[in-house]
């Protein structure tokens, strides 16, 4: 019924249980300085129970067990000198019989020259405690008050100064109050200044209160540094110092991974990008360096096979990303052909929308991406601000393929610009196009999804031990045993889904956006180019367009459908064909700057003619007489009479009268061409007025 070891409670003294035996108990005090073991009939702690007056309870000793203290230190050593001493006292059988326990005692004391008070205390330390040789370890954690504050009142705690003139300040609360308030406003702060910098603040501060005080008065550097330790944790001190944006992105505790919150393949897609860090030259001219490229990834966060990606001149923007998105969601093959490489779906099966995208605050927020999130039911998400690492598969992806071309490559970006010390400036060594450094990234892609194994990958508990770590087994064993995620889009739809939109205007003219217009059949079907005013049209209507062409815009006419219809660049527009949306908003601020400067000069002689024309009309008013003996309804009816009079003296100044010709003598005639050859000017009226559905 009872165990050795176990503490008992009675009348709210604890006991703790040394043998047992057949009618009794062998137990001691625990919490009693001249404690010795002492029997106790086990009928009377039955009913002892029965009266609830013994109750078991917790072992307050319960943690030595778990100390191990460091080989060779002080409580090591004293621990097993101890044990040493008192180890055939407490082995002996009959140690609870005083006069035996006295004989051993004596015999200890003979031996190892310690004193009685000392074997004794000892040996009830080792009984009280639970009979294990931890039991007799120093109780150092007692030792200084840890953590306790030391109050001073007439005298500065701590040794007195040796070299040092003065005494020194006493540190009591409002000493304390303005530590906290230079160490909060100077070292708490993500500003980075020292703790040098925060006592001279400090000192600043107490030189106010107390000013005739002298310097070697003053708080010391140690005794607010003392302060700082022990009333500032650790996770308090980190957590002020870094700030926010710091904490979250680089020291806040990781607690899971990026696979653990993904299903199977497709389940989740990351996209970033990032300035590659090579200088290349121009395709057409290689003596022509063109800077560095943007590259754009999207990789399955299940598997981290990388689905698609951009590389080009465009800055990180939608324009970009939609690439990299249409890359990753159709077929690669053809794209692999054409740059050298023989790639099959099956080596390369992203093909198709992931259930969720994982992008910046940047461009994939607002409505431009909304149809693929309505139209395909692609759920999109966003990191918060300054949180890259909430991204951590796709940025830790740019470091691994830039990693394959750097140690070869020229032009890559190290050290500075800046020449020092006779070093060149490694722009100057690019030689890559950004046709070559296209292949080497899809290798490097290729490489990646089939053999690059993942030492760190956190396999599922599902997961076989033989499953190799790479992105394409792991993708594969996704698809047959968890679950496929991808869609399958239409890749024509899609292009066009992805496209950035606005709302373009309507007119007779066609549809306008950006200045620019455009016509196609299906509006002259709908009679929205039809010119006048019972004509029913809408003002403005939504619709796609491809930043690298103008010639073409695609049309939304239902806005609670996703079709739409092709319309091409119209006449009045031909200037920009074949120019990209980039050269149309270029051209469009030329044209307004040269509009706007010849406005100006426009202005100015158009108030000169005013002026001209207000002469004029002063000149007149001054030569017109006042009265010429007429009544004004004569007036009125010689207007036709002098009417004539005027178109007759302007057909006699008009009139042409050559010089007088010598008839004398004949000319020699030469014909410009054949009698028979018709030299009318041609007449385009069929073509220019006949109806395009002529045409």
């Amino acid at each position: 019924m009872f165990q050795i070891n176990e503490v008992l409670q009675y009348d709210q003294t604890l006991y703790r249980v040394l043998m047992v035996f057949d009618y009794y108990v062998l137990w001691i005090k625990v919490h009693n300085d001249k404690a010795f073991p002492e029997f106790v009939e086990i009928a009377e702690l039955e009913q002892g129970f029965q009266d609830e007056v013994l109750t078991r309870t917790d072992d307050p000793y319960s943690d030595i067990v778990k100390v191990t203290p460091e080989f060779g230190s002080t409580a090591q050593i004293k621990r097993d000198d101890n044990y040493a001493a008192i180890r055939p006292l407490v082995e002996l059988e009959d140690c609870y019989e005083p006069k035996a326990r006295g004989r051993m005692v004596n015999q200890i004391v003979a031996e190892t020259g310690k004193t009685k008070q000392s074997i004794y205390r000892f040996a009830r330390r080792y009984w009280q405690r639970g009979q294990v040789p931890n039991a007799l370890l120093p109780d150092y954690k007692n030792s200084g008050a840890k953590g306790q504050k030391r109050r001073a009142t007439t005298k500065k705690l701590g040794r007195p100064r040796k070299y040092m003139p003065g005494i020194g300040a006493l540190i009591d609360d409002f000493t304390e109050k303005l530590f906290r308030i230079a160490i909060e406003r100077h070292v708490l702060t993500d500003k980075g200044k020292s703790f040098t910098y925060a006592h001279n603040r400090l000192k600043d501060i107490y030189t106010q209160y107390f000013p005739e005080l002298p310097e070697s008065e003053l708080p010391t550097y140690w005794q607010m540094e003392h302060f700082y330790k022990r009333e500032y944790r650790q996770v308090e001190k980190i957590e002020k110092q870094a700030g926010d944006i710091k904490l979250n992105k680089d020291i806040r505790p990781l607690t899971g991974t990026a696979a653990a919150d993904v299903l199977g393949p497709g389940m989740r897609y990351e996209i970033d990008a990032t300035i590659a860090d090579i200088y290349l030259v121009s395709d057409t001219e290689r003596g022509n360096i063109v800077g560095r490229p943007v590259i754009y990834m999207v990789i399955d966060v299940f598997s981290r096979m990388v689905a698609g990606f951009y590389i080009g001149f465009e800055n990180p923007s939608y324009a970009a990303a939609i690439q990299a998105l249409h890359m990753a969601s159709t077929d690669k093959s053809e794209y692999c052909r054409e740059q050298g490489f023989k790639v099959s779906p099956e080596q390369w099966p992203c093909i198709g929308l992931p259930s969720a995208l994982l992008a910046d605050r940047g461009e994939l927020m607002g409505h431009q991406i909304e149809c693929l999130e309505k139209g395909f039911g692609v759920r999109l998400e966003n990191t918060p601000p300054f949180r890259s690492e909430a991204k951590g598969v796709v940025e830790r992806s740019f470091r691994t393929f830039q990693q394959v071309f750097k140690p070869f490559s020229p032009g890559v970006v190290t050290g500075s610009k800046i020449k020092k010390h006779g070093e060149r400036d490694y722009r100057l060594d690019a030689k890559l196009t950004i046709k070559e450094f296209t292949k080497i990234i899809l290798a490097s892609v290729l490489y990646h999804n089939q053999y690059h194994v993942m030492k760190d990958y956190d396999k599922a508990v599902d997961m076989p031990t033989d499953l190799p770590n790479n992105p394409l087994a792991i993708w594969n064993w996704g698809l047959q045993h968890r679950t496929g995620r991808l869609r399958k889009p239409e890749a024509e739809h899609l292009r066009v889904a992805l496209m950035p939109r606005t709302r373009a205007t309507i007119s007779d003219s066609g549809v306008c956006i950006f200045g620019v217009y455009y016509t196609s059949a299906e509006l002259l079907k709908l009679g929205w180019m039809h010119r006048g005013k019972e004509v029913k049209r809408p003002k403005t209507i939504e619709v796609a367009y491809d930043l690298a062409i103008a010639d073409y815009i695609y049309l939304y006419p239902d806005s609670n459908k996703n079709e739409y219809f092709v319309c091409q660049l119209a006449t009045r527009s031909r200037q920009f064909s074949g120019a990209s949306f980039w050269d149309v908003w270029q051209q469009s601020d030329e044209l307004k700057q040269t509009h706007a400067e010849a406005k100006l000069i426009a202005d100015e002689r158009k108030r000169a003619l005013e002026r001209q024309v207000i002469e004029v009309v002063k000149l007149a008013e001054k030569a017109a007489p006042k009265h010429n003996g007429l009544s004004d309804a004569e007036r009125i009816r010689n207007i036709r009479g002098n009417r004539a009079e005027e178109k007759d003296k302007e057909r006699k100044a008009w009139a042409y009268k050559p010089v007088e010709i010598d008839t004398s003598q004949s000319a020699e005639v030469h014909y410009l061409a054949e009698p028979d050859d018709d030299l009318d000017f041609p007449d385009f009226s069929a073509q220019l007025f006949k109806d395009d559905e002529d045409s």
